[in-house]
């Protein structure tokens, strides 16, 4: 097996300030997150008390599933779904 000499890697000026503005970014950016979670929280907990009901009676988790489009439910395992409508 050949063995080759190390790689020399170079940080130069322009990717650290390209790092930095990133990370500035990220960050910002999950502030605003967290200011709407706060938000979010505060008025949804305030309509269920005015309303008596949440958002529309979904979960968080629920409102993922369809998003994604997960659907939990199992599906029944009788023969039709199981083999399809073969006929003989």
């Amino acid at each position: 097996m050949l063995r080759r000499k190390p790689t020399r890697l170079e940080l130069k000026l322009d990717d650290t300030e390209e790092f930095e503005s990133v990370k500035k970014e990220l960050e910002s950016r999950k502030k605003q997150r967290e200011e709407v979670d706060v938000v979010g929280v505060a008025t949804s907990s305030e309509m269920s008390g005015a309303s008596g009901g949440g958002t529309d009676g979904k979960t968080r988790e629920q409102m993922i599933h369809e998003r994604i489009g997960y659907k939990p439910h199992p599906k029944p395992n009788t023969l039709p779904s199981l083999f399809g409508n073969l006929q003989f």
